[in-house]
This record gives C-alpha cells, sequence and structure tokens, in this order.
C-alpha cells in the first residue's frame, strides 16, 4: 500500500482501510483542530517522533477498551479501596499531557510528544474535545491520562505515571466516568501487553470503524460534538 502525502490545504484524509500492513497511512497535513477533530473521528491518529513529517496511523486491528471489560486486579482495587489517590477531571490538562512528555519510561528513550503536539491537544482541550485525568497524593500530581473524547468514545493517547499504580488508578476512573456518562469504547490504539492485562482487546478494524459511525456520527456529517455529559 503505498503512503498517502496529504495536502495542507485540503481537509481530507484517506480511507483508515487504505494503510499499510504497520498500520501507516498519511504522511504531512497540519495539526489544526478541524483536520485531527476529523482525523479521530476516522479512527485516524498522529504519531511521530523529533526531527519527522506529521504520520498519520489507522493500523488494524485496533486495541480497545470496553468499560464492562476493564479488569480491576486484587492490588488495584484494594489501593482504591483505600483512598489513596484522589481524582480530577479536566484541571490541569497542560500539567497532565507535559508529564506523559517528560516522565520517563522503561524501555523508552526520549518522548513522541513534542511542542507541536502538545500546542495541537492543549488547543483541543480549550475548545472541549481533549480531556485528562487527574491522579494525585497529597495533593501531589502522581499520574494521570489524556485523550480526546468524540461521541460515546474516548480515543486514549498517553498516560504516565509518578507512582506505582497511579495511572492504572486514573484510567480506572475514567472507565468509571465512562460507565456513567454512556461511554462505549476507549480507543488503545496499539496493543501492549500493558492494556491486555487490564482488560483490552484486538478487534478487526472493519469492526472498530463500524463503531465509530454508531458512536459518533460519519465523517461527512461533520466532527460530532459531545453528547451531554459524557466526561462533563
Amino acid at each position: 500500500m503505498p503512503v498517502y502525502q496529504l495536502d495542507p490545504e485540503l481537509l481530507v484524509f484517506p480511507p483508515p482501510e487504505l494503510a499499510r500492513a504497520d498500520g501507516l497511512l498519511a504522511v504531512g497535513g497540519d495539526l489544526s483542530p478541524e483536520r485531527l477533530l476529523l482525523a479521530y473521528q476516522m479512527g485516524i491518529f498522529p504519531w511521530y517522533g523529533p526531527d519527522e513529517p506529521i504520520l498519520w496511523w489507522a493500523p488494524d486491528p485496533r486495541l480497545v477498551l470496553l468499560p464492562a471489560e476493564f479488569h480491576v486486579s486484587r492490588r488495584l482495587r484494594r489501593t482504591l479501596r483505600q483512598g489513596r489517590f484522589t481524582f480530577s477531571l479536566n484541571r490541569d490538562f497542560a500539567a497532565v499531557i507535559r508529564a506523559c512528555a517528560e516522565v520517563p519510561r522503561r524501555g523508552q528513550e526520549g518522548s513522541w510528544l513534542g511542542e507541536e503536539m502538545i500546542t495541537a491537544y492543549c488547543r483541543l482541550h480549550e475548545m472541549g474535545y481533549a480531556h485528562s485525568v487527574e491522579c494525585r497524593r497529597e495533593g501531589e500530581l502522581v499520574g494521570g491520562i489524556y485523550g480526546v473524547a468524540l461521541g460515546k468514545v474516548f480515543f486514549g493517547e498517553s498516560m504516565f505515571s509518578r507512582e506505582a499504580n497511579a495511572s492504572k488508578a486514573a484510567l480506572a476512573h475514567l472507565v468509571e466516568l465512562m460507565r456513567l456518562s454512556g461511554g462505549t469504547m476507549i480507543d488503545c490504539q496499539v496493543s501492549s501487553d500493558h492494556l491486555l492485562s487490564l482488560g483490552a482487546r484486538l478487534i478487526p478494524g472493519r469492526v472498530f470503524y463500524q463503531r465509530l459511525v454508531l458512536d459518533i456520527g460519519r465523517p461527512e456529517s461533520g466532527t460530532a460534538r459531545l453528547p451531554s455529559g459524557l466526561l462533563l
């Protein structure tokens, strides 16, 4: 499959089904709110490193987490029951996304979250589309997760942890918010043992795109706004 070159003057993507076997679909374009929202509505997301052009991905199969299938280990359940952490929503989005960029991860050097990406998602947050869940211990931010919410779907982008189980606890809080507000699916993008252990599973791309149409709407209908109550 070819990799498509996007024209920054045209707000359009090729169908995600045309992505390469590794999930790469297109290169170029920009990170304007309009392009990002169209991309997510179609099941496409940007992911690229420093000194690279903007790369757009649509992996098949797709890793998703359904709220009803979230697995809470005994250790995490005990941690949540003890009340060690407190949680908030959208209280400090900028701090969460910067922590996702800066907190070291095992087996990973550097971060794909550059200033261009941080600025783009902070803009989406100001518009009401990007959200963060903050996890604190004694008032200090120790974990969190951020992503984009459209319709009934939350597109998870990244999470961080400065303390054991803090990111898992933030995810557990997000799942509970999804259950309470009618959310149907968390897009986890690509497979990882960590997320699989929490109940995420791989589904065929065609099934994923069908769910997006049902839970967000068709891309040609325009960018769907959040239904009342979801993550708000």
